[in-house]
């Protein structure tokens, strides 16, 4: 069975690097760079093991975001990895909820096992 990674970010280098770290271990993606399409978005997609989530957006903040994401009957129960340049904010984002956090840039060399961890369903908090 293949996995689904959604990517949530509104830069599109963010999203293309990690979509390239995601692939590289064999995980598909959908990526989604606006979240004001989340609601409708969260509507149409299953399947999906992990949601990497910016936390910052020019119209909202990951933080906002989450709680949709956890009230989604298709994603809830998702493990939600926020993963930002704002490595300041790993408290508050352990205390809003996600269950991981790795700071950018992303280290190609660390990703693997970060992943592996994750998707296991422990706790990554890495900066």
């Amino acid at each position: 069975m293949k996995m689904v990674a959604l990517v949530i970010d509104d830069d599109s280098l963010n999203i293309e690097v990690l979509v390239h770290l995601l692939k590289r271990e064999g995980v598909d993606t959908l990526s989604l760079k606006y979240p004001g399409q989340l609601s409708e978005f969260m509507k149409a997609v299953e399947d999906v093991e992990v949601i990497f989530l910016d936390l910052e957006f020019p119209d909202a903040d990951g933080f906002d975001i989450i709680k949709d994401l956890r009230n989604s009957p298709n994603l809830g129960d998702v493990p939600i990895v926020a993963y930002s340049v704002h490595i300041s904010e790993i408290n508050r984002a352990r205390r809003e909820g996600f269950d991981s956090f790795l700071g950018k840039p992303l280290r190609s060399t660390e990703f693997p096992q970060q992943l592996q961890r994750i998707l296991n369903r422990e706790a990554v908090w890495e900066v």
